[in-house]
């Protein structure tokens, strides 16, 4: 039994004769009657009662009338609801949350602009997250500053990037010409959150160096992590394009760190079974520096 059983049985009990819903459906009466023979042997019942060549519905009939109503009607609705995705795209686009902060909000309206038959709905969260959403196909795509890990998702390089320790202006260390790591221990610090890349990358730098510092505060937001830092609670480390404003208006100073080598790229991640749909791929033709992945 398929769909097209109940269009035509339907039909036959909305105008009560075989002929009738033949010429409303435009087809031949031997089909419907086909249809409504396969129908009542499938059920094992008559749908309707022959009486001087009329039609009338049994009790039985009625009763799949109503069911076949609503699935067609459901039918109906699911067809126009596809058809209105098929014609207003979705992409589910994911950020870390330094470049949720910085990049993302301009990418999406340009994006917008230039494709306003897509709709993107943007998810900002830390590289740990993120790149579980990947592998889990709740995002299509996203754009992290931290190193992922699974060998599932595919990454390439889209933006440079620097990290830069940042203080208060009247903290001790902004007087200096130049700092050196070992200034930095025992120094109290405003941190990402655990999973954060950018808190990832520095405490390889840490590590690299031999430093211990004192965690005071740990953070989701970039925003508290500034306000922390501009109110005199410690240093932090962040990325450039998020200090480089508040540097210039005087609320925090950049610290000239020494052997820091603390440069990384955003990248553009995806998982490796992804189909890469229309709109994915202009999504990625969009970025500052767009990957080679479009062939």
């Amino acid at each position: 039994m398929t769909t097209r059983h109940l269009e035509v049985f339907l039909a036959v009990a909305r105008v009560g004769s075989m002929s009738g819903a033949a010429k409303e459906l435009y087809i031949s009466q031997p089909t419907v009657s086909q249809v409504i023979a396969e129908l009542e042997e499938h059920y094992h019942t008559r749908l309707f009662e022959r009486l001087q060549k009329r039609l009338y519905i049994t009790p039985a009939g009625q009763q799949l009338q109503r069911y076949a109503q609503q699935i067609t009607d459901l039918f109906s609705q699911m067809d126009q609801e596809m058809d209105h995705t098929a014609h207003h795209r979705l992409l589910r686009v994911g950020a870390t949350i330094t470049i949720g902060s910085c990049l993302l909000p301009g990418l999406v309206a340009r994006f917008e602009s230039a494709c306003p038959s897509t709709q993107v709905q943007a998810y900002v969260d830390n590289t740990q997250a993120i790149e579980g959403m990947l592998c889990r196909s709740e995002l299509d795509l996203a754009l992290v500053e931290g190193k992922i890990s699974s060998p599932q998702l595919r990454t390439f390089d889209v933006l440079d990037d620097q990290l830069v320790l940042i203080c208060a202006p009247d903290h001790p260390l902004a007087k200096q010409n130049k700092v050196t790591p070992q200034q930095l221990q025992g120094q109290q610090f405003i941190m990402r959150e655990t999973g954060s890349g950018t808190r990832a990358l520095f405490e390889e730098f840490l590590r690299q160096n031999q430093v211990q510092i004192n965690v005071k505060w740990s953070c989701h937001s970039s925003d508290s992590v500034l306000a922390a830092v501009a109110a005199g609670q410690g240093l932090a480390m962040l990325s450039l394009v998020l200090v480089q404003k508040p540097a210039a208006q005087g609320q925090v100073a950049i610290l000239p760190l020494q052997r820091a080598g603390l440069s990384r790229s955003f990248q553009l991640v995806y998982h490796k079974d992804k189909y890469l749909s229309a709109v994915m791929r202009q999504f990625i033709k969009s970025l500052p520096h767009a990957p080679p992945v479009l062939g």
